[in-house]
């Protein structure tokens, strides 16, 4: 059967595969603990519920401007301008289906076939075959060995005359680590006056630990926002657990903003008003719940790190903020498919091999989850590859032995 050469160079994710495989297994009973994991497993915030709620009660689930509500995109610039120290007003705002929806539609409006988008690696999995889908060239700018960051002269040599944009995501999925302000100033600056476009993936922004915070892009230019090549896309997902409402959007210059709005009124239209009034409920209300997911994930990658600490062998670069940890198990395996799948098959623990980040050799386990289950992922994990553990591990109900080396 006859698909487009365009649907036939995007890649199959590997996270889909070790889902299902998941899946299976514990449809056959068997208690598999899911590292993979990327979403918070907190509930949805009550304004967010009851802002929803009241809007099905009204009984009128109509169209909304493809844009968004004007009061959602005033609820989106108020909380940009409040958290980015950067007026923004509410006609530079799109919503969209979700922060990856708000991506596609950024790059639709500014890459041309042949353009380069610039990315570091590690990535996030979807970024490449973003920008194949747009007919792009996704071009990887790769840090030193050992760092999970490359540094800003890197990414700044691999922009020419054929590059679009530079997209960065802080803190990072996988890696957890943060843009520091010297990175983000140089690229902003580069960027600025070269006329590249710098898309700032922020959708873990607010998800720094230790007191820290990450650096915004707008604070490193003196320009207006519309004569400005910097662009932000945000959504509801991670800030408040509330991955399935798919909520996104994007703040851009009034010309890429209006590109935007004519590609998703011809694509989707807008956004589910439901998921909007639940967006707005959320943004506008009590924010304690973004305080307690923090120290919720603080604590579980705190509880994750401890738990492999005297893994030797294994190499972890502490995260900073997000969902993730990203360690290189390259001394026990460098090819991190493979390791992936044994660590499932042996010892029921889901991780996502590093090879789909840029990264061969590690793997990105999630912390989101519950404490139980980081502790005992790592429990497992650290038994499978330790020959100095037990040989023996109880595994739900049942006690496994370690017949491998």
């Amino acid at each position: 059967m006859r698909i487009s050469d365009l649907a036939a160079s995007v890649s199959e994710s590997a996270t889909m595969k070790f889902n299902d495989r998941a899946n299976q297994l514990r449809a056959e009973g068997k208690p598999v603990v899911h590292l993979g994991i990327g979403e918070p497993k907190n509930k949805t915030p009550e304004t967010a519920l009851a802002a929803s709620s009241d809007k099905l009660k009204e009984g009128y689930i109509k169209y909304t401007p493809a844009a968004g509500l004007p009061s959602l995109r005033t609820a989106i610039a108020d909380y940009t301008t409040e958290r980015y120290g950067r007026e923004v007003p509410s006609t530079n705002v799109i919503a969209s289906n979700g922060s990856k929806h708000a991506l596609f539609n950024v790059l639709m409006a500014i890459v041309n076939p042949g353009d380069k988008v610039i990315m570091p690696v590690p990535y996030w999995v979807t970024y490449p075959e973003m920008v194949k889908l747009v007919r792009g060239i996704p071009t990887f700018v790769r840090p030193e060995p050992g760092s999970l960051m490359p540094d800003a002269d890197s990414v700044i040599r691999a922009v020419d005359d054929n590059t679009a944009a530079v997209l960065i995501n802080s803190p990072n999925n996988p890696s957890g680590m943060v843009a520091s302000s010297a990175f983000l100033e140089k690229l902003a600056e580069f960027c600025e006056d070269r006329g590249v476009y710098l898309i700032m993936d922020d959708i873990y922004r607010e998800l720094v630990f230790d007191g820290g915070e990450a650096p915004s892009a707008y604070q490193y230019t003196n320009k207006p926002l519309d004569s400005s090549h910097i662009i932000v896309v945000n959504g509801i997902s991670k800030l408040y657990g509330m991955t399935g409402f798919r909520l996104g959007w994007s703040v851009a210059p009034a010309e890429v903003t209006s590109a935007i709005n004519k590609i998703q009124g011809q694509m989707t239209s807008n956004a589910s008003v439901i998921s909007q009034a639940a967006a707005e409920g959320a943004l506008t209300g009590d924010q304690q719940v973004v305080g307690e997911l923090l120290t919720h994930l603080q604590d579980n990658r705190n509880r994750l790190l401890d738990e492999l600490a005297d893994l030797d062998g294994l190499k972890v670069e502490r995260p900073q903020g997000g969902l993730y940890s990203f360690p290189d198990f390259s001394a026990f395996n460098s090819d991190s498919l493979a390791l992936a799948e044994f660590l499932l098959e042996k010892a029921l623990v889901v991780t996502v091999p590093g090879v789909e980040f840029g990264m061969d050799g590690y793997l990105r386990l999630g912390f989101a989850g519950s404490a139980e289950d980081v502790v005992e992922g790592a429990r497992r994990i650290k038994w499978a590859l330790d020959p100095g553990q037990p040989s023996e591990l109880k595994i739900g109900d049942e006690v496994v032995t370690r017949d491998w080396n």
